[in-house]
Formats: C-alpha cells, sequence, structure tokens
C-alpha cells in the first residue's frame, strides 16, 4: 500500500465568510460550521473559538483533538465513521492542514476530559500549544445517557474536520511524503539482510466510554488482525475513549503515531519495517489470553525478528502489555515495550500494575502522578468547574483567582504512552 501525504502549512486561523485556505492561512465561515454541529439534535448549543500558542488561553474539558484533512482519491475520510468503507485507505493521495487542529470542548462525560493551556508551564508537556486550534464548544440536551453525549461530541469534531479539510483538497501542499508497505512476502524479500521489525498497536476497549473506532468498529467486537502502517496514518482508526488526560491517544495521535513516523524513517536503513499487529485491550481474563495469544501467532507468522508495543491507559491494561510481551518473546522475537508509569506523587510506588520477566527493554514517557502549578489565565475556553473531579486534580486544588495545583495526568498527551511527548524516565 502506497501513501502520498501532502502537507499544507497553516500558521493561522481567521473568520470570514467562507472556508479556504490562502497564504497558509485557514479561513473558516464560523456560522456554517456551527449549523453543521448543530444538525445533530442531540446537541442544544456549539460555538467556534480560536487559541493560539502563547495565548493566555486555557482549554478544557478537551475531548479529542483532529487534524484536518481530506482524501484527495483512495477512499474518504474517517471511514466507516464519516466516510464511506470502501475503498480502504492508507492508499493514494492525502492533503492534511498541517499545524491546525480541531478541539472539541464541553463538559465532562466522567472526569477523564483534560487541559490544554497556550501558555505558561504546562504548555511544554502539550504538543496542542504549539498548533493553532479551532476549539469546537458544544453543550447537549439535558437527560443525555453519558455515551449518547459522547458520540455527540466526536461526530461534531470528526465533521468538522473533515469539512475543514475539503479546504486543502485543491492546494498545493508545502510538502509530499511517500510511505509504503508491500505485501508480506514481497516486503520481507526487499530488505533480506535486515531485521524485520514489526508494531503491536494496543487500542483502548475496555468498556463502555472506554472505545477506540477501528474502520467504525469498535475495538471491542475486534480480535488481532494485520494492518498496512499508512491505513492508520489516513484516517481508519479515531478515538472515542475517556482514559486520563495524559495518555489519552487523540484521533491526532493515530494519524501522527510516532512508533509509525520513526519506523518509516529507518526503514531500508537499519531494519525492514513490516506492518502493524492491531489489538484491543480486554477486560476479562479470558479474553486476554486468547488475544495476546493471537498477537504471538501473528508475529511468529509474520517472520518478526522485533516488535515495539505501546498500550493505552494504565492500570487494567498494563496486563495486556505484559502479556502481549512474555507471548511475543517465547516465541523468538524481541520485545521492547513503550508506556508510561503511575508511581504515586513521590515516586516510589510501583510504576505498572503488573510485570513479567520478559519485559527487558521498555522506554518510559514519563511519569504522570508528578503535579505542576498551572497559573490562572486571561481566558478559559470551555469552563474551569470540573477541574478538581478531573483526573489529576482533586479537591480544593483550585485556588480563587483561577491557579490551580494538579497532576501531570490531567493536561492532554503529556505522558501519552506511544511516545509523542518530551518526557522520559531514567532508571537506576
Amino acid at each position: 500500500m502506497k501513501l502520498e501525504l501532502g502537507k499544507i502549512a497553516i500558521n493561522d486561523i481567521q473568520f470570514a465568510d467562507r472556508t479556504y485556505v490562502e497564504d497558509h492561512v485557514l479561513y473558516v465561515n464560523k456560522g456554517e460550521v456551527e449549523a453543521m454541529v448543530l444538525e445533530d439534535d442531540k446537541l442544544l448549543e456549539c460555538h467556534l473559538e480560536i487559541a493560539r500558542p502563547g495565548d493566555s488561553t486555557r482549554i478544557t474539558p478537551v475531548k479529542d483533538v483532529i487534524e484536518p484533512r481530506v482524501k484527495v482519491s483512495g477512499g474518504e475520510m474517517f471511514p466507516g465513521v464519516i466516510g464511506k468503507v470502501t475503498p480502504q485507505v492508507g492508499g493514494g493521495r492525502t492533503h492534511a492542514l498541517d499545524g491546525c487542529c480541531v478541539v472539541t470542548v464541553g463538559r465532562i462525560v466522567g472526569f477523564q476530559e483534560g487541559v490544554i493551556d497556550m501558555s505558561g508551564p504546562a504548555a511544554d508537556y502539550c504538543p496542542f500549544s504549539k498548533t493553532v486550534n479551532l476549539c469546537v464548544v458544544i453543550e447537549p440536551k439535558e437527560g443525555l445517557e453519558t455515551h449518547v453525549y459522547e458520540k455527540a461530541g466526536r461526530m461534531a469534531g470528526l465533521k468538522v474536520a473533515a469539512y475543514l479539510g475539503e479546504a486543502g483538497r485543491d492546494v498545493e501542499p508545502d510538502t509530499l511524503e511517500v510511505f509504503e508497505t508491500k505485501p508480506i512476502f514481497e516486503q520481507a524479500a526487499m530488505y533480506p539482510d535486515l531485521p524485520k521489525v514489526g508494531y503491536v498497536h494496543m487500542l483502548q476497549s475496555q468498556g463502555l466510554l472506554h472505545d477506540t473506532y477501528y474502520y467504525g468498529v469498535d475495538a471491542k467486537q475486534m480480535v488481532p488482525t494485520f494492518m498496512y502502517p499508512t491505513e492508520i496514518m489516513d484516517g481508519a482508526i479515531v478515538s472515542g475513549n475517556c482514559v486520563a488526560p495524559c495518555d489519552k491517544v487523540t484521533t491526532y495521535h493515530h494519524l501522527h503515531n510516532p512508533v509509525i513516523e520513526d519506523c518509516f524513517k529507518h526503514h531500508g536503513k537499519d531494519i525492514n519495517f513490516m506492518g502493524v499487529i492491531l489489538t484491543n485491550e480486554n477486560v476479562f481474563l479470558a479474553d486476554k489470553e486468547r488475544h495476546s495469544d493471537m498477537v504471538a501467532k501473528l508475529a511468529e507468522w509474520m517472520g518478526l525478528d522485533g516488535v515495539l508495543i505501546t498500550e493505552e491507559g494504565y492500570g487494567n491494561p498494563d496486563t495486556d502489555l505484559m502479556m502481549n510481551c512474555r507471548k511475543v518473546e517465547r516465541k523468538g522475537v524481541k520485545v521492547v515495550l513503550i508506556t508510561d508509569e503511575f508511581p504515586g506523587k513521590d515516586g516510589k510506588s510501583q510504576s505498572l500494575a503488573d510485570t513479567c520477566e520478559e519485559a527487558t527493554a521498555l522506554a518510559s514517557c514519563g511519569q504522570g502522578n508528578a503535579t505542576l502549578q498551572f497559573p490562572a489565565m486571561d481566558k478559559v475556553i470551555g469552563t474551569m468547574e470540573y477541574i478538581e473531579s478531573q483526573i489529576g486534580g482533586w479537591a480544593g486544588c483550585v485556588n480563587p483567582d483561577g491557579s490551580f495545583e494538579a497532576e501531570l495526568q490531567i493536561i492532554i498527551a503529556s505522558t501519552i504512552a506511544n511516545g509523542f511527548n518530551k518526557l522520559a524516565a531514567k532508571g537506576y
């Protein structure tokens, strides 16, 4: 599968009487977008706001972050959710509005939506403090069940991202990159002297509001399977969960998976990147055993010499992570784990809820229990009323002036367990 990914640099967003891209500025018809969102009768209100890097602005509670994109050829964006399921994505040409994001914002579903600060100390921990963000602030009807509200918010963000992406369809990209993975036997034969490396990509799927969607299918309903890496880069997977903000894999992070991007950078040089084994994270022990068996079988069948494994979330998913590690290693395939840690505020507790003897190589993305002082901001997009009940906050942590203290895990993507961050931990 060969994907051409064109990136159109966006330096600013401004409201206008129509939606288009010109001179690296995304102009947005505000009324048209708000009306489109409110076509969903489960939403009572919608308004758009712009947050720019360096602004004294706080965005919370954040639900998802999506990069606007358009499929110029080879399928449609967010297949099975917004676009048609077939043809599959991962091939053809896609244009991305690089440097801007759609951020969905609204009252919390549970307690796990997070914070983005566009300036100040917390901005250093969040990639979305560096992007120009179109915030879609929604207000649901009273009495909606939480999963119904979550879906309405998810669909609003994806619809807006697809709408904005259309503005880049006929724009000449600033850069054009080509990514390709061939069928397995052809791929293995291309670089016979290089180690064959795969990626085990674990999706959050542990119950209601812990959902991820694969071509529109809830990942709870799937068994481990093979994916071309370009499918993931091209919108085949979207986020739909409310896990801890710090390691929530937003839809943006699926489009920009750093493991996939780095493997492609090394592909043909020091590794032969063979593809992705997609699996989920399960609730019941029997499902964990069954799916980790299947992951190990796929790794063996692909003839892999090594794999990287990432998870989403922490605690219960650590068991899936370690089962995958143990069983893949026992097939003779070397494993490197990538995850974040939660050892308590003092750093003295066990970092992961589970472990195994085979887990001998691990890259840490930092620890989410460390605390940080968040200064007051001139502007809040959304509301601060939930800070004390969001993960990372606590009763009494907010000061009268709007400043507060909280753990890093309240920040979207601060310790995200696929490495799309700046934190690490050093072993002694």
